[in-house]
């Protein structure tokens, strides 16, 4: 039809030659922008959802892939990447050694324990979408909305524990619960998130009050410190004065155990003696005075034994010496 119309006017052939050429041109373009507005790529770590005026039709998978020029829109979502949202700090430009600032950012991260002490809590909230459909319109502002999840959930968990439990001992606690109470929240708003992890990067007093927290954490420590110290001089004592308790009791069981032993002997022994005294005195009399002077006498030593006026001096040796003598 465009044919005819240029045929019909009086135009010069040149002049008529330069529109056939424009319209070939024209023709081409536009076929070049209705290949390029139909073919579009979706990377590997997405999936592409295809609206039509407006309207969601499908969802596509990556790869190489169609849709109708002007009519249909696609929208890229990256559901493999693994997103973080920072609270309490900010990174301004990662790395092997990142940078940080806390600019802004002291509102969100500011908390109030149970106790109704104040604590500054830094944490990292990991997350990937796990639902393209809900995340693109469910909820306007996803990202923000996770957000203030987080930072709502964060402040009803620190506000059930107190300042010593959110400082020390009730970290991985904290992130737990947190973790749990952000995923839920996430379900019921259909944000189409999924929590992957809860950080919490770190925890300090305010900085108005750090000096008094670090006086009171340096007193916690020397008394759990000197308390260990008293325990382990208990430990160290304590068995040991029992271990020679025992050891005293037992010597003197062994000692009056044997203390009995030789009583009773000496019993046995006396007995005897006297059974044999009543058979025969004179003899029994006599045999015991010569035992017992055959081991006293080597006892003496050189000793001179005299009458009370002196006049016999009788010196005693030993008895050994005269027996070998007399045995010659």
């Amino acid at each position: 039809m465009a044919d005819d119309v240029i045929d019909n006017l009086n135009l010069p052939p040149e002049l008529r030659k330069l529109l056939s050429n424009l319209k070939v041109i024209i023709t081409v373009l536009v076929i070049i922008i209705l290949a390029f507005s139909s073919f579009f790529q979706i990377g590997p770590e997405e999936v592409g959802v295809i609206t039509r005026f407006g309207k969601f039709t499908r969802q596509v998978e990556p790869g190489l892939n169609v849709k109708i020029p002007f009519i249909e829109k696609v929208y890229k979502v990256p559901v493999e990447r693994q997103q973080k949202l920072e609270f309490g700090f900010r990174t301004t430009r990662p790395g092997i050694r990142s940078e940080y600032t806390r600019a802004g950012t002291k509102d969100e991260s500011l908390m109030l324990t149970g106790d109704l002490n104040l604590a500054d809590v830094e944490w990292v909230v990991q997350f990937r979408i796990e639902n393209a459909y809900n995340f693109l319109f469910k909820v306007r502002n996803p990202e923000t909305t996770l957000r203030d999840i987080s930072e709502a959930a964060m402040r009803q968990v620190v506000g059930d524990r107190t300042v010593n439990e959110v400082l020390t001992v009730g970290r991985t606690e904290i992130a737990s619960r947190l973790e749990e109470l952000t995923q839920n929240l996430c379900r019921e708003y259909s944000l189409g998130i999924k929590i992957d992890q809860v950080v919490l990067q770190d925890v300090n007093p305010p900085d108005p009050v750090k000096a008094a927290f670090n006086a009171v954490n340096e007193a916690q420590q020397e008394k759990e410190t000197l308390i260990n110290q008293a325990k382990s001089e208990y430990n160290k004592v304590i068995p040991k004065a029992r271990g020679q308790a025992k050891e005293t009791i037992q010597k003197a069981e062994g000692y009056a155990t044997e203390r009995v032993n030789n009583a009773k002997g000496e019993v046995a022994r006396f007995n005897e003696l006297y059974k044999e005294y009543v058979k025969a005195p004179e003899v029994t009399k006599r045999r015991i005075y010569l035992e017992t002077m055959e081991s006293v006498i080597p006892k003496l030593g050189h000793k001179i034994i005299t009458d009370q006026k002196g006049n016999n001096v009788l010196p005693l040796l030993q008895m050994q010496l005269n027996q070998i003598y007399e045995t010659e």
